[in-house]
C-alpha cells in the first residue's frame, strides 16, 4: 500500500496513525509543489514543471520569498513516475490518495490523476469533505489541513477509502484539463472537488483589509488572513502579494534587514 499526501506537514501524523494499525501499514509519499497557485498549462510534463519552477523563482526574486517553493515541481514528476513504476511492478499494489477539503489537496489530487489512469481499481480515494473529527480536547471541529486531525481519527478515516471510479477519471480529468486550458494562476475550492480559477490579484482586497495605520508584521496580516478566510492559500504567495502592492504603492513596507522574509507593512 501506498499512501499519497500532498504536504509534508501530513506526512509525519499519518505515520503515526500507521504505527497504531498494521492494516495501514505502506510507504508515505508527498506531492512537494502547490498546484492551487501558478501556470498550469502543461503542468503534467517537464516543460510546464520548468515553468511552474520558473514561477515560483519569480516570487523567490522578491525581498519577502525565500525559494523554497522554486525546485520542487520536477521532482513531483520524478515522484509520479516512481509511483507508475512500482504500480506496474506489482500488480497487487494499491495507492490511497489523502485529501483534505482545501484547493491545494484538490489542486494536487487533479495533477496527480493524470499518471493513475491506468491503474483503476487499484487507486482509492479518501476525501474528508466536510466531515467532522475530535480534537485533542474533545471538541468537534471539521479540518481544512490532514495534519490537523489527530493520529487516532485517521483510523476512522481509513473507513472511507473507495476505489476512484471509471465515472470519476473521466470527469475529474476533463475538469483538470479545462483548468489547465484556462491557465489562470489562482484555483480556490468552491465545495466538493470543485475548483474555479481567478486572477493574479484576486486576494489583494482581502489583504489591504487586513493592513492598519500601524506597522504590523506580514506574519501576523497572514495570521489573521487565515483566521477570517475559508480558503487556505499558499503562504509564500500571499508575502509576494503583500510586496507587489508596497510596488504599487498602495501599502508601505519596512525590512531591517536586505532579502528578510519578515517585515513590517501598514498603510499609506
Amino acid at each position: 500500500m501506498i499512501h499519497i499526501v500532498f504536504s509534508e506537514e501530513d506526512v509525519a501524523v499519518l505515520k503515526t496513525a500507521i504505527a497504531l494499525d498494521e492494516t495501514l501499514s505502506g510507504d508515505v509519499v508527498f506531492l512537494a509543489d502547490d498546484y492551487a497557485a501558478g501556470p498550469l498549462a502543461n503542468a503534467n510534463t517537464v516543460a510546464g514543471a520548468n515553468e511552474r519552477a520558473h514561477w515560483w523563482q519569480m516570487l523567490a526574486n522578491t525581498a519577502a520569498v525565500d525559494d523554497a517553493m522554486s525546485d520542487i515541481a520536477t521532482p513531483d514528476l520524478q515522484t509520479a513516475a516512481g509511483l507508475v513504476g512500482q504500480m506496474r511492478r506489482n500488480e497487487e499494489e494499491q495507492i490511497w490518495i489523502w485529501a483534505a477539503q482545501n484547493a491545494h489537496d484538490v489542486s494536487g489530487y487533479f495533477w496527480l490523476l493524470h499518471f493513475m489512469a491506468a491503474f483503476q481499481g487499484r487507486v482509492f480515494i479518501l476525501y474528508l469533505n466536510n466531515l467532522p473529527f475530535i480534537n485533542e480536547k474533545g471538541g468537534i471541529f471539521y479540518p481544512q489541513w490532514l495534519h490537523q486531525i489527530p493520529a487516532k481519527e485517521f483510523l476512522k478515516a481509513r473507513k472511507l477509502a473507495r476505489p476512484i471510479t471509471p465515472a470519476e477519471f473521466e470527469v475529474d480529468s476533463s475538469e483538470w484539463e479545462k483548468l489547465t486550458a484556462a491557465d489562470l494562476p489562482i484555483r480556490v475550492l468552491e465545495g466538493g472537488k470543485k475548483l474555479a480559477q481567478h486572477q493574479i490579484d484576486f486576494f489583494d482586497n482581502d489583504l489591504l483589509q487586513l493592513v492598519t495605520a500601524d506597522w504590523q508584521k506580514a506574519s501576523k496580516v497572514l495570521q489573521h488572513f487565515s483566521g477570517k478566510s475559508k480558503q487556505t492559500v499558499n503562504p509564500k504567495f500571499l508575502l509576494w502579494r503583500l510586496t507587489t502592492l508596497a510596488q504599487l504603492e498602495q501599502i508601505d513596507i519596512q525590512s531591517k534587514t536586505p532579502n528578510a522574509k519578515e517585515f513590517e507593512v501598514k498603510t499609506k
